[in-house]
């Protein structure tokens, strides 16, 4: 989506006039005051930027944020224009790209599709409880898809669209800045496949039975049986799984710039995407997510609705949404966007996200005129320890 560029223009005007028996006359008008053709510029997004930057030193986890007021135009950016991995916030490009058959009446939000064995990931959600050849609705599988963040349901509804239409609807709205998006057992495959050799091998089942391994040594070992894979060392592709998410990460695959993301977010709620319907559908379904309640959403002050998505993968933990409140007898619409990377804790990558949304609380974004306004959430008592001082650089 175009960026708005502002524009002032200062004229100084000489006008000639023809009086009486041609006598010329001219008057130059008026320098218009400086706060006619001034923008008023809101203190927040500096204010956030500086909020932003205390987090960072604050915790291990890395993080890039992007906040954008739809309503005014103004933004404020913490290493948004880096490569993130978006984890499940991929599975709203996928949602659009289901809408988008549905506004054009090739299937209906009441069409079945019949549950395979191949179609089975592990992950949260319940469809992959479902027996093979349960028949789920796409309603159904678009809730289990975003409220839920089951990767079964993503890759059913995938398949019905196709990836192509998928990756095409999303290069249509943001044709920079966000890169190719996969199914999310090929993650696990893609994954499982720096470590051993004819991963691609591994079926849905296989998927399930290497999640239930209580260490990475124990999946390692299970992952080794299940392509028959001899247990040498030396076979290994990556020496731990750690090694084969980074080189998996590497590829760039289901990763985009946080401000990229934005941008897709900013046509959904701008009804640039969906029709009238599907947009309002898709909104609500966000409105309902229950996971991360502990991200965002939770530095957020009472009032604020946040429909959002999230995604959760080895030290790789996001949150991204819209923001509504309430203000002078409207409704301000504000997109937040935010990942972290490289904390092994998941409650720790989530503190820092919730630190986030306090920082945006405190801008004094949600509250004009009112930085560190008392109905900023209080932030966790239980603190992470600051990040050390010496850092590996960030990838």
């Amino acid at each position: 989506m175009a960026a708005r560029a502002a524009a002032a223009i200062a004229a100084g005007l000489v006008g000639l006039a023809l009086a009486g028996h041609g006598e010329a006359s001219s008057q130059a008008a008026p320098p218009a005051p400086a706060s006619a053709t001034a923008p008023d510029v809101p203190a927040w997004p500096a204010r956030l930027e500086r909020e932003l930057a205390m987090v960072a030193a604050r915790h291990r986890a890395r993080i890039g944020v992007h906040v954008r007021d739809l309503d005014t135009g103004a933004t404020a950016s913490y290493q948004a224009d880096q490569r993130w991995y978006l984890a499940s916030m991929v599975k709203v490009p996928v949602a659009l790209a289901v809408l988008r058959a549905v506004d054009r009446g090739t299937v209906s939000l009441d069409t079945t599709v019949s549950l395979r064995t191949s179609d089975y990931v592990d992950g949260a959600g319940s469809t992959n409880l479902a027996p093979v050849g349960t028949h789920l609705s796409v309603r159904s599988l678009l809730e289990q898809t975003i409220v839920r963040s089951d990767n079964t349901a993503a890759d059913v509804l995938i398949d019905l669209v196709g990836l192509p239409e998928v990756n095409a609807g999303v290069t249509a709205l943001v044709p920079r800045g966000l890169q190719r998006i996969t199914t999310l057992a090929e993650v696990r495959r893609q994954v499982y496949g720096n470590l051993v050799p004819n991963a691609d091998r591994l079926s849905g089942p296989d998927l399930l039975l290497l999640r239930h391994a209580q260490s990475d040594a124990e999946r390692v070992r299970i992952l080794q049986r299940l392509v028959d894979a001899p247990e040498a060392a030396g076979r290994r592709r990556q020496p731990t799984l750690d090694a084969a998410y980074d080189s998996y990460y590497a590829t760039g695959l289901n990763s985009g710039r946080l401000d990229a993301y934005a941008d897709l977010l900013a046509a959904l709620v701008e009804g640039e995407a969906l029709s009238a319907a599907s947009t309002s559908y898709l909104v609500s379904l966000m409105d309902r997510v229950v996971t991360g309640p502990h991200r965002l959403k939770a530095g957020l002050p009472p009032g604020v609705r946040f429909a959002h998505k999230t995604g959760t993968q080895r030290r790789r933990v996001c949150d991204a949404g819209l923001a509504r409140w309430p203000e002078g007898g409207r409704e301000r619409r504000v997109l937040l966007v935010a990942c972290t990377r490289d904390e092994p804790s998941l409650e720790r990558a989530e503190a820092a996200l919730q630190h986030v949304g306090l920082a945006v609380c405190r801008s004094g974004l949600f509250t004009p005129g009112i930085t560190d306004a008392p109905s900023c959430p209080a932030p966790a008592s239980s603190l992470p320890p600051r990040r050390p001082a010496a850092v590996s650089p960030r990838r």
